[in-house]
Protein backbone atom coordinates (compact mmCIF):
# COMPACT_ATOMS: atom_id res chain seq x y z
CA UNK A 1 0.00 0.00 0.00
CA UNK A 2 1.44 3.35 -1.05
CA UNK A 3 1.51 6.04 1.65
CA UNK A 4 0.19 9.53 0.96
CA UNK A 5 3.03 11.97 0.20
CA UNK A 6 3.81 14.41 3.00
CA UNK A 7 3.92 18.18 2.69
CA UNK A 8 7.48 19.50 2.82
CA UNK A 9 8.28 22.64 4.80
CA UNK A 10 11.73 24.21 5.06
CA UNK A 11 11.93 26.66 7.95
CA UNK A 12 14.76 28.92 9.07
CA UNK A 13 15.13 30.07 12.66
CA UNK A 14 13.15 27.11 13.97
CA UNK A 15 15.05 26.57 17.21
CA UNK A 16 13.49 29.35 19.29
CA UNK A 17 10.60 31.79 19.63
CA UNK A 18 7.87 31.84 17.01
CA UNK A 19 10.04 29.74 14.69
CA UNK A 20 10.13 26.87 17.17
CA UNK A 21 6.39 27.22 17.75
CA UNK A 22 5.78 27.00 13.99
CA UNK A 23 8.04 23.97 13.75
CA UNK A 24 6.21 22.22 16.57
CA UNK A 25 2.82 22.88 14.99
CA UNK A 26 3.95 21.78 11.54
CA UNK A 27 5.29 18.52 12.92
CA UNK A 28 2.04 17.92 14.80
CA UNK A 29 0.22 18.28 11.47
CA UNK A 30 2.40 15.61 9.88
CA UNK A 31 4.64 17.77 7.71
CA UNK A 32 8.14 16.71 6.75
CA UNK A 33 10.18 19.54 8.25
CA UNK A 34 13.70 20.72 7.51
CA UNK A 35 14.63 23.19 10.26
CA UNK A 36 17.67 25.39 9.61
CA UNK A 37 19.17 27.19 12.60
CA UNK A 38 22.48 27.72 14.34
CA UNK A 39 21.46 25.32 17.10
CA UNK A 40 19.33 22.18 17.11
CA UNK A 41 16.23 22.09 19.30
CA UNK A 42 15.95 19.17 21.72
CA UNK A 43 12.23 19.89 22.02
CA UNK A 44 11.69 19.46 18.31
CA UNK A 45 13.77 16.32 18.17
CA UNK A 46 11.32 14.62 20.52
CA UNK A 47 8.29 15.75 18.51
CA UNK A 48 6.25 13.45 16.33
CA UNK A 49 6.55 13.58 12.57
CA UNK A 50 9.47 13.70 10.17
CA UNK A 51 12.27 16.10 10.97
CA UNK A 52 15.75 17.06 9.87
CA UNK A 53 17.62 19.76 11.78
CA UNK A 54 20.48 21.43 9.93
CA UNK A 55 22.78 23.42 12.19
CA UNK A 56 23.94 26.16 9.87
CA UNK A 57 24.90 29.80 10.33
CA UNK A 58 22.81 31.80 7.89
CA UNK A 59 25.41 34.55 7.80
CA UNK A 60 26.86 32.23 5.14
CA UNK A 61 23.70 32.06 3.09
CA UNK A 62 25.47 30.82 -0.03
CA UNK A 63 26.59 27.64 1.76
CA UNK A 64 23.11 27.07 3.19
CA UNK A 65 21.54 27.60 -0.22
CA UNK A 66 23.96 25.16 -1.85
CA UNK A 67 23.11 22.49 0.71
CA UNK A 68 19.38 23.09 0.23
CA UNK A 69 19.63 22.90 -3.54
CA UNK A 70 21.61 19.64 -3.34
CA UNK A 71 19.20 18.07 -0.85
CA UNK A 72 16.14 19.02 -2.88
CA UNK A 73 17.71 17.59 -6.03
CA UNK A 74 18.06 14.27 -4.22
CA UNK A 75 14.35 14.15 -3.32
CA UNK A 76 12.95 14.37 -6.81
CA UNK A 77 9.41 14.99 -8.00
CA UNK A 78 6.69 12.83 -6.49
CA UNK A 79 8.03 12.44 -2.97
CA UNK A 80 6.12 15.42 -1.54
CA UNK A 81 2.59 16.68 -2.08
CA UNK A 82 3.68 20.32 -1.78
CA UNK A 83 6.77 22.33 -0.93
CA UNK A 84 7.00 25.46 1.22
CA UNK A 85 9.91 27.64 2.29
CA UNK A 86 9.49 29.85 5.37
CA UNK A 87 12.26 32.43 5.80
CA UNK A 88 11.87 33.28 9.48
CA UNK A 89 15.40 33.81 10.84
CA UNK A 90 16.56 37.33 11.66
CA UNK A 91 18.84 39.16 14.07
CA UNK A 92 19.02 42.58 15.66
CA UNK A 93 22.57 43.87 16.12
CA UNK A 94 23.55 45.92 19.15
CA UNK A 95 20.93 48.66 19.44
CA UNK A 96 22.58 51.98 18.60
CA UNK A 97 22.48 54.76 16.03
CA UNK A 98 24.05 53.79 12.73
CA UNK A 99 27.06 56.01 13.43
CA UNK A 100 27.83 53.95 16.54
CA UNK A 101 27.20 50.53 14.97
CA UNK A 102 29.80 47.85 14.44
CA UNK A 103 30.38 47.15 10.72
CA UNK A 104 30.64 43.40 11.26
CA UNK A 105 27.35 43.31 13.16
CA UNK A 106 25.65 45.32 10.44
CA UNK A 107 26.93 42.92 7.80
CA UNK A 108 25.73 39.88 9.75
CA UNK A 109 22.26 41.35 10.30
CA UNK A 110 21.84 42.00 6.58
CA UNK A 111 23.27 38.61 5.60
CA UNK A 112 20.95 36.69 7.91
CA UNK A 113 17.91 38.91 7.43
CA UNK A 114 18.03 39.61 3.70
CA UNK A 115 20.86 37.95 1.80
CA UNK A 116 20.21 34.42 3.08
CA UNK A 117 16.44 34.56 2.42
CA UNK A 118 17.11 35.61 -1.16
CA UNK A 119 19.72 32.88 -1.67
CA UNK A 120 17.58 30.17 -0.07
CA UNK A 121 14.54 31.26 -2.06
CA UNK A 122 16.49 31.12 -5.32
CA UNK A 123 17.76 27.62 -4.51
CA UNK A 124 14.34 26.39 -3.40
CA UNK A 125 12.50 27.64 -6.46
CA UNK A 126 15.09 26.43 -8.93
CA UNK A 127 15.28 22.95 -7.41
CA UNK A 128 11.50 22.43 -7.19
CA UNK A 129 10.40 24.10 -10.43
CA UNK A 130 9.76 20.81 -12.22
CA UNK A 131 8.13 19.00 -9.29
CA UNK A 132 4.61 19.76 -10.46
CA UNK A 133 3.28 20.38 -6.93
CA UNK A 134 2.01 23.55 -5.22
CA UNK A 135 4.88 25.68 -3.89
CA UNK A 136 4.90 28.63 -1.53
CA UNK A 137 7.46 31.04 -0.12
CA UNK A 138 6.55 32.79 3.13
CA UNK A 139 8.92 35.52 4.25
CA UNK A 140 8.49 36.64 7.86
CA UNK A 141 8.77 40.41 7.74
CA UNK A 142 7.99 43.07 10.34
CA UNK A 143 6.15 46.33 10.77
CA UNK A 144 9.64 47.83 11.09
CA UNK A 145 10.17 47.07 7.43
CA UNK A 146 7.37 49.52 6.72
CA UNK A 147 8.07 52.31 9.19
CA UNK A 148 11.39 53.75 10.37
CA UNK A 149 12.73 53.55 13.90
CA UNK A 150 15.82 55.18 15.39
CA UNK A 151 18.74 52.84 16.18
CA UNK A 152 17.18 50.07 14.07
CA UNK A 153 18.74 50.78 10.67
CA UNK A 154 19.95 47.25 9.97
CA UNK A 155 16.80 45.43 11.04
CA UNK A 156 14.49 47.91 9.31
CA UNK A 157 16.57 47.79 6.13
CA UNK A 158 16.61 43.97 6.09
CA UNK A 159 12.84 43.74 6.49
CA UNK A 160 12.16 46.51 3.96
CA UNK A 161 14.41 44.68 1.52
CA UNK A 162 12.57 41.44 2.24
CA UNK A 163 9.25 43.10 1.44
CA UNK A 164 10.49 44.52 -1.83
CA UNK A 165 12.31 41.44 -3.07
CA UNK A 166 9.07 39.53 -2.40
CA UNK A 167 7.18 41.99 -4.61
CA UNK A 168 9.73 41.41 -7.37
CA UNK A 169 9.60 37.66 -6.83
CA UNK A 170 5.82 37.68 -7.11
CA UNK A 171 6.15 39.24 -10.57
CA UNK A 172 8.73 36.61 -11.57
CA UNK A 173 6.55 33.71 -10.46
CA UNK A 174 3.32 35.13 -11.91
CA UNK A 175 4.93 35.00 -15.35
CA UNK A 176 5.50 31.23 -15.09
CA UNK A 177 2.90 28.55 -15.91
CA UNK A 178 3.25 26.97 -12.46
CA UNK A 179 4.93 29.70 -10.43
CA UNK A 180 5.12 29.67 -6.67
CA UNK A 181 2.86 31.81 -4.51
CA UNK A 182 4.80 34.20 -2.31
CA UNK A 183 4.13 36.60 0.54
CA UNK A 184 6.14 38.76 2.94
CA UNK A 185 4.07 38.74 6.13
CA UNK A 186 4.38 40.88 9.25
CA UNK A 187 3.42 38.61 12.20
CA UNK A 188 2.56 41.27 14.80
CA UNK A 189 4.42 42.02 18.02
CA UNK A 190 5.50 38.78 19.69
CA UNK A 191 6.80 38.02 23.18
CA UNK A 192 10.25 36.68 22.24
CA UNK A 193 13.90 37.17 23.18
CA UNK A 194 14.06 39.92 20.57
CA UNK A 195 11.52 41.89 22.59
CA UNK A 196 13.66 41.40 25.70
CA UNK A 197 16.62 42.84 23.78
CA UNK A 198 14.57 45.88 22.75
CA UNK A 199 13.22 46.52 26.26
CA UNK A 200 16.69 46.18 27.77
CA UNK A 201 18.32 48.76 25.51
CA UNK A 202 19.86 51.96 26.82
CA UNK A 203 17.26 54.74 26.51
CA UNK A 204 20.01 57.15 25.50
CA UNK A 205 20.73 54.90 22.50
CA UNK A 206 17.16 53.81 21.76
CA UNK A 207 14.42 56.47 22.09
CA UNK A 208 11.61 53.91 21.66
CA UNK A 209 12.63 51.66 24.56
CA UNK A 210 9.71 52.91 26.68
CA UNK A 211 7.18 51.97 24.02
CA UNK A 212 8.38 48.38 24.02
CA UNK A 213 8.28 48.26 27.82
CA UNK A 214 4.67 49.47 27.69
CA UNK A 215 3.72 46.72 25.24
CA UNK A 216 4.95 44.12 27.70
CA UNK A 217 3.43 45.79 30.76
CA UNK A 218 0.09 46.20 28.99
CA UNK A 219 -0.11 42.55 27.94
CA UNK A 220 -0.09 43.55 24.28
CA UNK A 221 2.46 41.00 23.10
CA UNK A 222 1.30 37.88 21.31
CA UNK A 223 2.66 34.56 22.59
CA UNK A 224 4.92 32.64 20.18
CA UNK A 225 2.36 29.82 19.98
CA UNK A 226 -0.52 32.13 19.11
CA UNK A 227 1.60 34.07 16.62
CA UNK A 228 2.65 30.81 14.96
CA UNK A 229 -0.98 29.73 14.64
CA UNK A 230 -1.92 33.00 12.98
CA UNK A 231 1.02 32.88 10.58
CA UNK A 232 0.38 29.26 9.59
CA UNK A 233 -3.33 30.03 9.16
CA UNK A 234 -2.34 32.83 6.76
CA UNK A 235 -0.09 30.39 4.90
CA UNK A 236 -3.03 28.01 4.51
CA UNK A 237 -5.41 30.65 3.14
CA UNK A 238 -6.73 29.89 -0.35
CA UNK A 239 -5.77 33.43 -1.38
CA UNK A 240 -2.22 33.19 -0.01
CA UNK A 241 0.04 35.31 -2.20
CA UNK A 242 -2.75 37.47 -3.62
CA UNK A 243 -1.01 40.34 -1.80
CA UNK A 244 2.76 39.89 -1.89
CA UNK A 245 3.20 42.07 1.22
CA UNK A 246 0.74 41.66 4.08
CA UNK A 247 0.21 41.91 7.83
CA UNK A 248 -1.35 39.11 9.86
CA UNK A 249 -3.31 41.70 11.81
CA UNK A 250 -5.24 42.52 8.63
CA UNK A 251 -6.89 39.08 8.62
Amino acid sequence: MTSTPQHLTILTGGSRGMGQAMARQLLADGHFLVSIARHASAELQSSSGSLQQWTLDLSDGAAAAARLREWLAQQGAGRFASATLINNAGVIPAIAPLSASDPAELARALRVGLEAPMQLTAAFLAATEEWGVPRKVLNISSGLGRRPMASQSAYCAAKAGMDHFTRCLALDEAAKPHGARVCSLAPGVIDTDMQVQLRSADAAQFPDVGNFAQLKAGGLLTSPDDAAKRVLAWLARPDFGAAPVADVRDA
